[in-house]
């Protein structure tokens, strides 16, 4: 069996900017709005996939826990959507793959005929992940992809005929805006086959506590990731951001149902990047946004699927109900 990964190129996706080009203008972008931001997107450079895979170890963290729970007790369940034909299992933000290996160890015990393809925008993600699968799962066939979402998926579309479960786990749709989970969602709608499935976390609306230990845990490590941003602006784009000069900051908003996250000025200050040439003013205690990251009610998530073109089949909770995979239908023909 074939266990590898490619990095997909100008030439594979067609474009003529490179993929630092798209971070400057993201970050020109984002640092000339009001408020500020920076896309969440960014988190996942090399250093950034390490210290999100520490986040998914602390104690706080309950997210994680809750979905080994949930795909260890269903895989059965899960299998069975997929036990008629051979197919794509496709993971979107692989990282580590620890919880995938319960239904790739799972689906090769039950002989079911299939291609893993994790997408992760981190190449070091993806090489770790690679040689680790080609210990644990010698009959594993993978061929995974470093690239966006949606490139990696038009690429696929175009070499691969075969059927789809598409993994989308541990509440990443939940750092999309409402609107952009529908035009996000519709778009990976756009990109599969009729009859294809989509396996999709969502964390649920709980006690507040819960949610804001979760993001602001006592070891400091959420601190660090989103402060990665900014190291990796200086980095790559030649910024002079002073790190010591920036705090942390994570809250609930009840409104909005999210937490959102923030990396504040704790000083008037003005920040050059080179690469971009441009210098950034920054008020005392003006925010640069970081992340949202949604909470869910379950007519939340029917609204999701009936707006974007998807059938929910399954729901599968976790035993205290704190969060949820579900899996929708491709339904293109009425």
């Amino acid at each position: 069996m074939t266990v590898a990964y490619k990095v997909l190129d100008q030439k594979d996706l067609g474009t003529s900017l490179e993929t630092k080009e798209v971070f400057a203008l993201d970050v020109l972008h984002g640092l000339s709005q009001t408020p500020k931001t920076i896309s969440s997107k960014y988190f996942y450079d090399d250093k950034g996939s390490k210290y999100f895979q520490r986040i998914t170890e602390l104690e706080e963290y309950y997210l994680t826990r809750c979905e080994y729970e949930i795909l260890n007790t269903y895989k059965n369940v899960i299998s069975d959507y997929m036990n008629t034909c051979e197919f794509n299992l496709i993971e979107l933000g692989a990282g580590d793959g620890k919880k995938t290996n319960i239904l790739i160890e799972h689906f090769l015990q039950n002989n079911l005929r299939f291609n893993y393809v994790p997408i992760d925008i981190s190449e070091a993600a993806m090489s770790w992940l690679t040689n680790s699968l080609k210990q644990k799962f010698p009959k594993l066939s993978m061929y995974g992809l470093v690239s966006e979402y949606f490139n990696a998926i038009k690429w696929l579309g175009k070499s691969s005929n075969k059927r789809n479960l598409v993994l989308f786990l541990g509440s990443n749709i939940g750092n999309f805006s409402k609107g952009n989970s529908k035009v996000f969602l519709r778009s990976l709608w756009n990109s599969l086959n009729d009859g294809d499935y989509v396996l999709i976390g969502f964390d649920l609306k709980k006690d507040i506590n819960l949610l804001l230990n979760a993001y602001n845990d006592s070891e400091g490590i959420t601190k660090e990731f989103n402060i990665n941003l900014l190291k990796r602006i200086n980095q790559e784009l030649k910024g002079n951001f002073d790190i010591s000069k920036f705090q942390f900051f994570a809250n609930y908003n009840v409104s909005s149902g999210a937490i959102e996250s923030y990396l504040l000025s704790t000083e008037k200050q003005q920040v050059l990047i080179e690469h971009i040439g441009q210098v950034f003013s920054f008020k005392a205690w003006e925010p640069i946004h970081t992340e949202y990251s949604y909470k869910y009610l379950q007519l939340d998530i029917e609204s999701l699927a009936n707006e974007t073109g998807f059938l929910i089949e399954n729901q599968f909770y976790d035993s205290k109900k704190y969060f949820t995979d579900s899996i929708w239908k491709v339904c293109k023909h009425a």
